[in-house]
């Protein structure tokens, strides 16, 4: 079994399903309202735990109920929260519309989040023993330059999901083994459109890249090998919020056990349409049986 680290976020989902989104000055009705469990963080140490993995989640909740079950989510889910610390006020949340074609618009207040700008006591020591660290852009850059160089500096793989984009330092990109933006993402880091071309300028700055293409599936790329296109599964769209942390959770736990790239991705990507088809972050998030039945 394959040791995974997250340090990321954690984020009460607040999703209102609609129709259609509203536009600037619009009030639609929606048709359901829905509390779930959720951050970019959060949701890839439960889609790599789910997967198969051995996963431990550094971050933080907030003293709220929202905390409370943030927590008991990802122990549910056989994640060891023993350094996910506990941060006076309210926990992150993440308030989502859901059309009724399975996209999805966000707006993230950090809450808690905020507070991780550093990595805490026993946090460095914990990565030391991981095989993958697996980190996101929903705490402070400062926290995740940390564990980035931490993990470096112990030989642990680092994989980085670009997200929410944003201007990266020099120093963390010297710190990450493989990059796992989607395309929007590879367009603005790279300044290019074009998933390829995109996936070539960002091979100057990291040794891998795995751009997510939606339903076009996956493409891989190397500083020691050709690129590589992997197509996903065709299925109906329910609900995309967790996609991208399902694919990069379960990823990380087949790349831990050794799988090659190609097996890999199809994998992650099975993973991925099965959670596309379930309403929901965490809720929606297959387990390892299924995948490997999909797969």
């Amino acid at each position: 079994m394959t040791f995974i680290a997250v340090l990321g976020s954690t984020n009460m989902d607040l999703v209102a399903y609609v129709a259609h989104p509203p536009k600037r000055g619009e009030t639609v009705t929606g048709r359901e309202f829905r509390t779930i469990p959720g951050g970019k963080g959060a949701n890839q140490a439960v889609a790599a735990a789910r997967a198969g993995g051995d996963v431990a989640m550094i971050g933080a909740v907030g003293s709220d109920d929202f905390g409370r079950r943030l927590r008991q989510t990802l122990v549910t889910s056989g994640v060891d929260t023993d350094l996910l610390r506990t941060a006076e006020g309210p926990s992150g949340t993440a308030h989502i519309v859901v059309d009724d074609e399975g996209g999805n618009a966000i707006v993230v207040i950090p809450g808690a989040n905020g507070t991780v700008t550093a990595l805490a006591p026993g946090d460095e020591a914990l990565i030391a023993t991981a095989d993958t660290l697996l980190l996101q852009l929903e705490l402070p850059l400062s926290a995740v330059l940390d564990g980035a160089q931490a993990a470096r500096r112990h030989g642990v793989r680092t994989v980085l999901t670009p997200s929410p984009a944003q201007p990266l330092p020099p120093e963390l990109l010297a710190a990450t083994d493989l990059l796992v933006p989607n395309e929007h993402e590879a367009a603005t880091l790279a300044g290019v459109a074009d998933p390829h071309r995109a996936a070539e300028a960002l091979l100057r700055q990291v040794p891998e890249v795995v751009i997510t293409l939606g339903s076009a599936g996956s493409l891989y790329a190397s500083r020691d090998a050709d690129p590589l296109t992997v197509p996903a599964p065709r299925v109906t769209a329910v609900d995309t919020t967790a996609a991208g942390d399902t694919f990069v959770g379960a990823l990380a736990v087949a790349l831990g056990e050794g799988k090659p790239v190609r097996q890999a991705l199809g994998w992650a990507s099975a993973a991925a349409a099965l959670c596309v088809q379930r309403a929901g972050a965490s809720t929606s998030m297959p387990y390892r049986s299924e995948i490997d039945t999909a797969s």
